[in-house]
C-alpha cells in the first residue's frame, strides 16, 4: 500500500500484525526490506509498519533537490503515521532512519511512546565534519555516475559492515543485492540534500538536553563512526539508554537480530509500562 505526503509523494509502507504500534525507518543503505527480522518478530505482538523513504523504490523518486531534506523526512515519518490513522507509535530509526527518529522525538514527543536511535552518529563528530562533507559529496557522485550495482557493491563494503560480510556471508549478500536495486539518483538526492545537510547531533545539543520521550541507543562496538555520536547521545539525552553490541557493525539490525530486537522488547515493555527511567527515581531516592 502507499500514503501521499503534504507534498504528494507516495510512500510505500507495509505493515504486519496488531496492537501498540511501532514505525520502522530505515538508513540510507537500506529500505523496508531491511526490518524484516523486526517485522516477523514484534508483528506477533505489535502493529509493525515499515516504509520505504522518499528517493527509494517502489515509493516515488522525486528529481527536484528541494524535495529531499531533514525536515522532509521528520515530515515523511508522521505523513505515514496519518495515513494509517497512527496517533502515537514506538518510532525505531536506523543510521539516516535514527537521525530523523530523533527530530520525530524533539519536534513532536506527543506521537512517540519511545524512540530507539539505532548505529546513530554518522558524520556529527565536529573533528571529522569537513571530512564527513566530502565523503557525502563522493558518494553522491558514485551513486549517480556509476551502475547501480557497481556502486552498491562498493558503498556496502564500507569498513564498519565488514562484521557483517565475515559472520553471515548469506545475509550480507542479501543486504547488497537489496542495494543493489535502489534508484541512483534517488541516492544520490538522499545524500547530498539529507545526509550532506543535515543537522549534527552537536548542533541539536541544547534541544537534545530537553529530549522527552523514552530512547535506546544501540551501536556495535566496530561501528566506529557512530561510537561518538550513540555516546554523546547517552550523555546528553536526559532519558537514553546505551547499549553497545560487541563484534557488531554498522548493518545492526541484519547483523544481530536477536540482541536488536531484545533490547527493542524491553525499550517497548518498559515504556508502555511507565518504568524506562525508574531505576534513576529508586537511586534517588536511596541517596
Amino acid at each position: 500500500m502507499s500514503v501521499r505526503t503534504s507534498d504528494g509523494i507516495a510512500l510505500h509502507v507495509e505493515e504486519a500484525g496488531a496492537g501498540t504500534p511501532i514505525v520502522f525507518v530505515h538508513e540510507f543503505a537500506g529500505d523496508h526490506r531491511s526490518w524484516e527480522p523486526q517485522m516477523r518478530f514484534f508483528s506477533r505482538s505489535h502493529r509493525c509498519v515499515s516504509f520505504a523513504a522518499r528517493g527509494y523504490l517502489p515509493s516515488d523518486v522525486p528529481t527536484d533537490p528541494d524535495a529531499y531534506g531533514q525536515d522532509v523526512a521528520r515530515r515523511d515519518i508522521l505523513a505515514v503515521m496519518d495515513g494509517l490513522g497512527i496517533e502515537k507509535a514506538h518510532v525505531v530509526g536506523h543510521s539516516m532512519g535514527a537521525y530523523s527518529a530523533l527530530h520525530v522525538g524533539l519536534h513532536h514527543p506527543d506521537r512517540c511512546l519511545s524512540v530507539a536511535a539505532l548505529g546513530c552518529g554518522w558524520g556529527s563528530s565536529p573533528a571529522e565534519r569537513d571530512a564527513s562533507v566530502k565523503a557525502c559529496e563522493d558518494i553522491a557522485a558514485m551513486f549517480e555516475n556509476e551502475p547501480i550495482a557497481v556502486a552498491a557493491a562498493k558503498y556496502a563494503r564500507a569498513p564498519m559492515r565488514l562484521t557483517f560480510e565475515a559472520k553471515d556471508p548469506r545475509g550480507f549478500a542479501e543486504f547488497e543485492a537489496m542495494l543493489a536495486e535502489h534508484s541512483g539518483v534517488g541516492s544520490a538526492l538522499t545524500m547530498l540534500n539529507l545526509q550532506l545537510k543535515r543537522p549534527t547531533l552537536w548542533d541539536l545539543k541544547a534541544e537534545l538536553e530537553a529530549f522527552q520521550p523514552p530512547l535506546l541507543v544501540v551501536v556495535g562496538d566496530e561501528d566506529f563512526p557512530c561510537l561518538d555520536g550513540s555516546l554523546f547521545l547517552k550523555r546528553t539525552v536526559p532519558t537514553a539508554g546505551l547499549l553497545v553490541v560487541p563484534r557488531a557493525g554498522h548493518t545492526i539490525t541484519s547483523e544481530e537480530p536477536a540482541a536488536v530486537n531484545a533490547a527493542l522488547a524491553e525499550l517497548f515493555a518498559a515504556s508502555e509500562g511507565g518504568t524506562w527511567m525508574s531505576h534513576r527515581r529508586l537511586a534517588q531516592a536511596c541517596a
